[in-house]
Parts: C-alpha cells; structure tokens; sequence
C-alpha cells in the first residue's frame, strides 16, 4: 500500500504526456525493430513511463495520481476529426464490412466471456466473475470493468471485484497496444499486400514518407480545421445532452463523431468549392496530435502494480485471451473482411480493440497506415462498431452472464 500519493494536476499532467510522447517518438527513430512492427510512438513512450511510475511505488511506495481531464478533451477532439473525415461515399462503401466486423465484434464478445468464466473457476472465482476477465474488461475497457464491478460483487459476493476489473483492463491495455502492429506486419508482408488506392489521402497522421507536392499544412489549413472542430465538439456537446434528456447514456465523443459526420457533409454539398477541412494534412495532424497525447498519458497513468496483485490467475488468463485474439483475427476476421490490404489494417485495429480500447486500435491502424499506406474506410468502420454498438452488445451479454 502506498505511504504518499503524489496528486498530480491536469496541466502537468499534459505536459508530461508531451514529454512522453516525444521520448516514444526518440526511441522509435533510434530503434528500427519497434518500427518494423509498427509500434506506435505514444505506445513506447508511455509503456516506458509507466515502468517508472511502477518502480516509484515498488521502491519509494509513492502512488502518482494524474489528472485526466486534459486527456478525456484530447479523446474527444479526435472523434470529431473522425467524424469530419467521414464522407457519405465512404459511409455507403462502409456499410457491408461494418455489418461483418459488427458480427466478428459480437463473437469475440462471447468468446472473450467463456474463456473468462472457464479461467475463473479454473482460480477458484465464481464464474460470473468470468465477465471481469471477459469482455467487460477488455473490449469494454476500465470505465465498463468498474461500471459492471458492483453487479458482479452483488450476485456473488466476490470482494475486490472493481480491482479485478481494472487489473484486466490494465493489462489488456498493455497488450493492445503491442499486438496490433506485429499483426499487420505479418498480414501485409507475408501477403504483399498494398492500399488499393495509394493516392488517397490520409485520415490520421503525416506518411513517414511525404509527397513533395502535398497539400500545404500553414496557419490557414490548421486554424479552419480547429474552427470545424469546435463546432462540431459544440453541436455534439448540445447532442449529448438532447440524448441524455431522452434517457439514454453514451460518452461525449459519440456526439461528437456523429455531428462531424453531419458538418462535414452538409458543407461539402452546400459548398463543394469551400476551401477543404476532411481528408486535409492538417486535420490528419491535429487527429494523430490529440490521438497520440491520450494514449500517451493513458498509458503513462497505468497503475501496474495492480496487475501484480492477482499472481498466477491474470497471467493465464490473459495469456489464452491474447492467444485467442491474436488467432481470431489472423484465421477469421482478415479472411473474412476481404483478405486485402483494408482488412489487414482492421486486423491490426482489432488486435487492439479486442483487448484493450478503440483510440488503442486506431492508434495501431495509423502506424501501419503510415508505413504501408492510406486506407480511410478502416478508420470509419472500426470507429462506428465500437463507439454505437459493441457497448450495447456488451452490456446484454454481460448482463445474461451474471444474471445466470
């Protein structure tokens, strides 16, 4: 147990998470094999601080809390820079591999919970404590863990519940975080794989090798892609609350996704000669800044030692999870998705989301995107399954399960 915890404020809290960025991005340029599998940047430098963070407790029992709320705007500054990405063609195009991946999303769901439940009573937990193993904690992530904690404690009396879960969501986050790239590199290499349309634009993130003639990025391009932003944070805020009038409870990003997806296509058919936000260098700048520094400071924020505290039982069943995803992805849903190069860059997506949470997944689809090359129906699909549907989903299979 902890003899200090350091509170630590919101800004510097940012700031470190762009210090830590900035020594991920270091080490990656040092290191040639964390770019070969396409680990990103934040990924490096925030697993290497949060190693730090754990010795601090480890030798000095010190517990460093960090404000998030910094983080929290950065998550929600990138979903509006998805949904000003999102034009109706790509939303069309999107509509059968959005149906497939829903359904690979609910088999991972079930799947994910049996193993749970087999390995929690394998450790002796009542197997409803297999959801907190399962997908509650591990597609759901930390807010679904603890959000589901108290419903498992009160059918099975299971102390440390909300602890188990975070534990689970923690390492999964660790794991996530580190699959995705190794996936793609396997899938694109291994195939030969290539973007159908190289010539596309970007949605998130710079190529690592830059087309002399792109679009500028100058004090113009990035002020108005800021001004789309805010206003799509300001109508998705106003959207929030309309929604949580109507009694229905979804996090501030999904607003806010959605009505950059209405801005942006009402200005490009009201003015189509407009100067350009969507699909834009800066917009895909701005996204991977926001996307990068919340990843960052999330994993910078692990709190470690909680892993630790479960022994031999988090090990296994992490283990046989990871091994499940890693092999549902490469022998169900690449070929599923189409066997090309989009569906190896959703393979690398899902490797994260399965395990750990959606900006982890479309941090991964960027480092690959950026090597390998645009695929921009990827970074639209992958988003709309987790952010509208998988936590429905989860929440019935979740509840079937502890209710049984």
């Amino acid at each position: 147990m902890a003899e200090q915890i350091l509170e630590i404020p919101a800004f510097i809290t940012v700031t470190l998470g762009f210090a830590v960025y900035l020594l991920g991005a270091e080490i990656n340029a040092r290191a040639a094999v964390l770019r070969q599998f396409n680990i990103p940047e934040p990924v490096t430098g925030g697993l290497l601080a949060s190693l730090v963070v754990l010795a601090l407790y480890l030798l000095f029992r010190i517990e460093m809390n960090f404000d998030l709320a910094t983080r929290d705007f950065l998550l929600v500054v990138f979903f509006a820079g998805i949904g000003l990405n999102a034009r109706l063609a790509d939303l069309i195009a999107g509509g059968k591999p959005l149906l497939l991946l829903l359904v690979l999303t609910l088999a991972t769901i079930v799947f994910q919970n049996i193993i749970g439940a087999a390995g929690a009573v394998t450790f002796g937990y009542p197997p409803q404590a297999g959801v907190l193993f399962g997908s509650a904690s591990l597609i759901g992530g930390h807010g679904t863990a603890i959000a589901w904690a108290p419903e498992v404690t009160a059918v099975t009396g299971l102390d440390g519940a909300t602890e188990l879960g975070v534990a689970v969501a923690t390492l999964g986050l660790v794991l996530a975080a580190v699959v995705g790239g190794p996936i793609a590199r396997f899938l694109i290499e291994g195939r030969n794989l290539s973007p159908s349309r190289p010539e596309e634009e970007h949605t998130i993130g710079v190529p690592d090798k830059q087309d002399e003639a792109a679009p500028l990025i100058d004090h113009l391009t990035i002020m108005r892609v800021l001004l789309y932003l805010n206003l799509s944070i300001i109508a998705g805020f106003f959207l929030s609350e309309a929604i949580t009038a109507a009694g229905l409870k979804l996090p501030l990003f999904v607003p806010c996704l959605i009505m950059g997806i209405v801005i942006a296509n009402i200005r490009a058919l009201s003015a189509p000669n407009a100067p350009a936000v969507s699909r834009t260098p800066s917009l895909a700048l701005i996204s991977e800044f926001s996307l990068g520094a919340f990843l960052a400071m999330s994993l910078m924020s692990l709190q470690l030692w909680t892993i630790a505290e479960l022994g031999l039982a988090i090990v296994v069943i992490m283990a046989a999870q990871t091994l499940f995803a890693v092999g549902f992805v490469i022998w169900m849903l690449f070929p599923v998705m189409g066997g090309n190069y989009r569906a190896a860059v959703l393979s690398a997506g899902f490797g994260g989301f399965a395990l750990g949470a959606t900006p982890t997944a479309i941090a991964n689809m960027t480092a690959v995107t950026k090597r390998y090359g645009p695929s921009p129906i990827a970074f639209i699909v992958l988003p709309l399954v987790s952010a509208f549907f998988v936590d429905i989903a989860n929440a019935i299979v979740i509840q079937t399960i502890v209710n049984f």
